[in-house]
């Protein structure tokens, strides 16, 4: 698994309006976990009850530290705190130290060199097997982690020897310059850019899996959110959109049709 993005978190200011707008957009059934002075909610597709994603809320420590409203993803380590520490030692920054979490695993908050923030994990695996999650492409889950990078040729190497991703599909964006595509093992699981000027900080952003891009989009704005960008087809012949939810987290979706 070490690599691999396995789980993405929404911090957001209301989680009980954030549940009615995902639960009815990506067809997620909620679970409210009490874990001492906050709750955590497991967001799960039908049939696989281990969950596909997670939110909490927004705390007014984070407020304080000027964190918005935000989604996040988790990637795969076999030892967190040994990454963490090597991930400092060549250029980044650990943000949160690594914690224990009761029958979960172990995690930490880190940053590259140019400043994106992610979430490592070693996961506590189930007993007797590796856990019940959908095949990877289902409706409902992230399809595409995608870094916009201060410079991500620059970037490229940190992520290469720390989580053994390579090289996949290059493509020209013209102005924007090389959109690099990335994988682990034989899957395609993410791409990189060079962040816009006007984008004031890198930053990693998820895109999630819908059966038709347009559906999904009148979804988005019936249930009180926005659509910032798109549809516009992709290479491959993907459709994706930027969107904003009502508590003004961003994410992204992508569809094979529209």
């Amino acid at each position: 698994m070490h690599g691999t993005f396995i789980w993405h978190e929404l911090i957001t200011p209301d989680p009980a309006a954030a549940k009615s707008f995902y639960g009815p957009l990506f067809g997620w059934e909620p679970t409210d976990i009490h874990m001492g002075d906050y709750t955590y909610t497991t967001l799960a597709i039908p049939g696989f009850p281990s969950g596909v994603a997670g939110m909490m809320a927004l705390s007014e420590e984070m407020k304080g530290h000027g964190m918005p409203p935000h989604w996040t993803g988790y990637i795969a380590v076999d030892d967190v705190d040994q990454m963490a520490a090597d991930s400092a030692a060549n250029g980044g920054t650990i943000c949160r130290p690594a914690e224990d979490i009761p029958d979960v695993g172990r995690f930490a908050v880190v940053a590259d060199p140019q400043g994106a923030v992610v979430c490592i994990m070693t996961p506590k695996m189930p007993e007797g097997g590796t856990g019940n999650w959908p095949t990877p492409g289902s409706a409902g889950t992230v399809g595409w982690n995608e870094l916009m990078a201060g410079d991500w040729e620059k970037v490229w190497d940190f992520y290469v020897a720390r989580y053994g991703w390579a090289k996949d599909m290059a493509v020209d964006m013209d102005a924007l310059g090389i959109y690099q595509t990335f994988k682990r093992g034989d899957r395609a699981i993410g791409g990189m850019m060079t962040k816009r000027p006007e984008m004031p900080v890198p930053y990693w952003g998820y895109y999630f899996i819908v059966p038709a891009i347009d559906a999904a989009i009148d979804q988005v704005k019936a249930l009180g959110g926005q659509l910032l960008m798109g549809p516009h087809q992709v290479p491959g012949g993907s459709w994706i959109a930027a969107c904003q939810d009502p508590q003004g987290a961003y994410f992204n979706l992508t569809a094979a049709a529209r």
